[in-house]
């Protein structure tokens, strides 16, 4: 009787162990797939409104420089590039930090199973 008590005992915390494994699973690929959506999302909008920026400034840089076309076109053609050069290289520094900065991709499936490896430790 004392083995079968025994073999019980370990099925059921296999079967715990099982269960709180599977759990963790499914919480790693409810995040991905959660990221995943959010970075779709963020790529559409983002081209977007590169699209509508890019003609924003196409049009723009157009117009003001029709505006000076008689007096002053090549000055202006040359600060509106020189503007357009300095806002690129500051949008690739800040692109660069953003690249850097560190991800809080899995933090939660990270933090349940730290939790787990305290009751585990504690237990």
């Amino acid at each position: 009787m004392p083995d079968a008590g025994l073999l019980g005992s370990i099925k059921r915390l296999l079967s715990t162990l099982t269960s709180v494994a599977s759990t963790r699973l499914e919480l790693l690929a409810n995040e991905l797939h959660e990221e995943r959506l959010h970075l779709e999302q963020m790529l559409l909008y983002f081209f977007s409104m590169l699209f509508c920026l890019g003609m924003t400034l196409t049009l723009l840089t157009v117009f003001v420089v029709v505006l000076f076309w008689d007096d002053h076109r090549l000055l202006v053609l040359g600060g509106l590039s020189a503007l357009f050069c300095a806002i690129g290289v500051m949008l690739a520094v800040r692109l660069q930090k953003m690249a850097q900065a560190k991800s809080k991709l899995f933090s939660e499936s990270l933090a349940e199973l730290a939790k787990d490896r305290e009751q585990l430790g504690n237990g």
